[in-house]
């Protein structure tokens, strides 16, 4: 284990979650941060609780910046969260909220500034995701050199190193990883578009890949869902 120190985005999803419990294999001080941007699936944030608690995480700060005044994503404004594609990662969704990951990392940059700690952990997802722009390895690239360039920690020589563990793993790999890792993917949350009663659609894009992740693993799923997630189905 690394003695070095790390901050991880936690968004209380699978993907997030399982990066923070990558990190906290490998590094001996791990802090957390979510943010409340004005999401309609504001019950990731009890999830991301929960996770950090499990996982016993060193800090879990939950910062507030309201995305909701741009609107643009049917995350943030009065837009129908698409149900049922079956094109999932051809074309950027209208979940896709503007800017949304250069506004978080910049975020984790601050953060982790101020706790010395130099590597960037993110569970962005290149293979099995949405078609986000900004989950996409160039991005990232480029966000790293950002972050050293655009600190005070960077230009005296303490330059940032941003980990995507999960970058190139399917949603199967990633449900692999997180049991291997001993996470409890019952805390997670996943869905763009819960019921009033808190449970999984079952229909939307993030529902979608998390059924797919689960059935491909092999590992049963502990989802609470809405609708018979149709990868179950015989």
């Amino acid at each position: 284990m690394s003695e070095e120190r790390a901050v991880v985005l936690l968004s209380g999803g699978m993907d997030s979650a399982t990066a923070a419990a990558w990190a906290k294999a490998r590094f001996r001080w791990v802090g957390a941060l979510s943010v409340d941007y004005g999401q309609r699936h504001r019950l990731e944030l009890e999830a991301a609780r929960a996770v950090a608690r499990q996982l016993a995480l060193a800090e879990h700060r939950v910062v507030g910046v309201d995305l909701r005044a741009f609107g643009g994503s049917a995350l943030t404004d009065a837009l129908e969260v698409p149900k049922g594609r079956e094109d999932i990662g051809r074309l950027i969704p209208i979940t896709y909220v503007p800017a949304r990951n250069s506004v978080l990392l910049s975020l984790l940059t601050a953060y982790g500034e101020t706790r010395q700690a130099r590597h960037l952990v993110i569970g962005a997802n290149a293979l099995d995701y949405s078609g986000y722009p900004d989950c996409r390895p160039d991005f990232l690239q480029a966000f790293a050199r950002v972050a050293t360039l655009g600190t005070k920690a960077g230009r005296e020589g303490k330059g940032f190193a941003l980990h995507a563990p999960l970058l190139h793993l399917t949603k199967a790999g990633i449900v692999r990883l997180g049991h291997t890792l001993g996470l409890d993917f019952a805390l997670t949350f996943s869905c763009y578009d819960p019921t009033p009663e808190g449970l999984h659609c079952g229909a939307c894009d993030a529902c979608r890949l998390r059924q797919r992740g689960f059935a491909d693993s092999g590992l049963p799923d502990p989802t609470r869902y809405a609708s018979t997630p149709p990868f179950e189905r015989g």
